[in-house]
């Protein structure tokens, strides 16, 4: 295992929305057995509602506020050395505050999915704020792969079953 990750044992999943991030944390979770955490989750129930609400009653910025709050929470635990795969929304790595506070307690990894797998995924899913227009759902897709290619490692997914997502990330030189 790399000394980063013994030091503050935590991965943390970091891409668009609908990559399978909490599908691909939850085995990945399972199989080191460590903790999983969906950020997403984490805040709706610190918030009582749906993220759609918190967008629609609070507003975005309120939405970023609680979620650097939950990532923050997740994060002492990692630094006592509670080991954790967290799945982040999609836009959470894409904020300064967060990805500085993820650079030195952990490894990120980016699920890469590509544009026309997620379009298809998202038309199913009305419980999305930032995918309700199409053209600006590509517009964000663009301008945040700019943040995920920050992360520590890059997987290409796409259509296959997660658990090949789970061996490729297992297959990563962290362990």
């Amino acid at each position: 295992m790399i000394l980063r990750l013994k030091r503050t044992p935590g991965i943390y999943l970091v891409g668009f929305m609908a990559t399978g991030k909490s599908t691909v944390g939850r085995l990945l979770a399972d199989e080191l057995g460590w903790y999983f955490v969906d950020l997403d989750e984490q805040i709706e129930q610190a918030a009582g509602s749906s993220i759609s609400q918190v967008f629609e009653t609070q507003g975005e910025a309120a939405f970023r506020q609680m979620e650097h709050e939950r990532l923050a929470d997740v994060v002492r635990k990692v630094e006592y050395g509670k080991p954790h795969v967290v799945a982040l929304g999609g836009g959470a790595f894409a904020q300064d505050n967060n990805y500085q506070l993820l650079e030195n307690n952990g490894v990120t990894i980016w699920l890469d999915c590509p544009l026309e797998v997620l379009e298809r995924r998202v038309a199913r899913a009305q419980h999305r704020p930032l995918a309700r227009d199409l053209e600006r759902f590509r517009s964000l897709y663009q301008t945040r792969r700019e943040a995920y290619s920050k992360a520590d490692y890059r997987i290409e997914v796409g259509d296959a079953d997660a658990t090949v997502h789970v061996q490729s990330i297992m297959k990563l030189p962290l362990f």
